[in-house]
C-alpha cells in the first residue's frame, strides 16, 4: 500500500530550515524558565523510566473526547462545558512537559516538534473560546469550536505520533543492545590496554561499550546513550554519589552513572545496559545479563 500524501508533506517539515528562527527562540526561553535541573528531571519522566508527556496528553485529549460525545447528547450542556474547561487546564502541565522534552531533541525532530506544539496551542484557543461561548449560554457556537478544536487536536496527535514513533523522539535508543549482544563471556580487552580513569570505547561483537578502569576495577555500559544514540565515550566524566564516578552525554546532557548505567539526571530517562566485567589473567571480559 502506497503512503499517504500528507505523509510526504509531514516529511518534508522535518527539512524545513525557515522554522529553525523560531526553534532557536523558543528552546532558549524553555532553557531559561523551566529550570532547575531536578524539575526538569521531573518534567522528563526520569523517575518512571519514560516520558511523562505521552501520559499527560491523555487528560486533555480524553476530555476533549467525551466533550465531542456529550455535544451529541441532549440535556448535557453542562457537562461538557465542564469538560471543555478541564481539558484547556489540563493542557498547561501537559504543554510543558512537551515543550521540556522537545527542547532536548535534534533538529529535525525539533522542527516537526514545533509544528505539533504551534496545532496544539491553536486547540487550545479554540477549546479556551468554546468554553467561554458555553458559559455565556452559546451552546451551538461553542460546539463548533469544540469540534473544530477536536479536529485540530486530531491532526496534531498525527504529528506526534510521527514524532515519535517514525523519527524516535522519546525512545530507548539503547533497548536493543540485549538482543544484539552474544551470550556468556565475551573478551573486551588486555588489562593493560586500558588506560586508567579515563573514558575509553570497545567494541564488542559490533556493539560500542564505555569502559572505565579504575586499577583492578573495571566499570562497563552501553557507549550509544539511551536519550538519542550519543558517544557516551565523548561526554565528560563527572564526580558521582558516594564515589561513583557518572559521564555526560556530549549531545544533550544526560548523565548516567558507570557503574550501574543508572540516570542521574534527563533528558535520558531510560538507563544504559551495564555489562558486568571480570579479570581473568590478564585478559578483561564482559557480560551482559540476559543477552541472546
Amino acid at each position: 500500500m502506497k503512503e499517504l500524501r500528507i505523509l510526504r508533506a509531514v516529511s518534508r517539515l522535518e527539512d524545513a530550515v525557515a522554522i529553525d528562527p523560531a526553534i532557536e527562540k523558543v528552546s532558549a526561553a524553555v532553557h531559561k524558565y523551566i529550570q532547575p535541573q531536578d524539575l526538569r528531571d521531573v518534567l522528563h519522566g526520569v523517575p518512571i523510566g519514560h516520558p511523562v508527556h505521552p501520559l499527560a496528553v491523555l487528560v486533555p485529549a480524553g476530555s476533549w473526547v467525551a466533550t465531542g460525545v456529550l455535544d451529541l447528547i441532549p440535556g448535557t450542556a453542562k457537562s461538557a462545558r465542564v469538560l471543555t474547561g478541564f481539558g484547556v487546564l489540563a493542557a498547561i502541565p501537559t504543554a510543558i512537559t512537551g515543550y521540556t522534552d522537545w527542547s532536548e531533541l535534534h533538529k529535525q525532530q525539533q522542527r516537526v516538534g514545533l509544528v505539533h506544539s504551534g496545532a496544539n496551542l491553536v486547540a487550545i484557543g479554540l477549546y479556551t473560546a468554546s468554553w467561554l461561548q458555553r458559559r455565556r449560554g452559546h451552546h451551538s457556537s461553542g460546539k463548533v469550536l469544540g469540534y473544530l478544536g477536536l479536529a485540530i487536536v486530531s491532526g496534531s496527535g498525527y504529528l506526534g505520533g510521527h514524532l515519535s514513533y517514525r523519527m524516535a523522539a522519546g525512545a530507548n535508543h539503547s533497548e536493543d543492545v540485549p538482543h544484539r549482544f552474544p551470550h556468556g563471556w565475551q573478551h573486551l580487552a588486555s588489562l593493560d590496554e586500558l588506560p586508567e580513569g579515563q573514558l575509553t570505547r570497545r567494541d564488542v561483537a559490533g556493539q560500542p561499550l564505555l569502559v572505565l578502569r579504575r586499577g583492578s576495577s573495571v566499570d562497563v555500559i552501553s557507549n550509544r546513550c539511551s536519550h538519542l544514540g550519543g558517544p557516551l565515550d565523548e561526554g565528560s566524566l563527572i564526580a558521582g554519589h558516594s564515589d561513583d564516578p557518572c559521564v555526560a552525554c556530549p549531545w544533550h546532557g544526560s548523565v548516567f552513572s558507570i557503574s550501574n548505567g543508572e540516570v542521574m539526571h534527563g533528558p535520558a530517562t531510560a538507563p544504559q545496559p551495564r555489562f558486568e566485567a571480570r579479570v581473568t589473567g590478564t585478559s578483561v571480559e564482559v557480560l551482559l545479563p540476559h543477552a541472546g
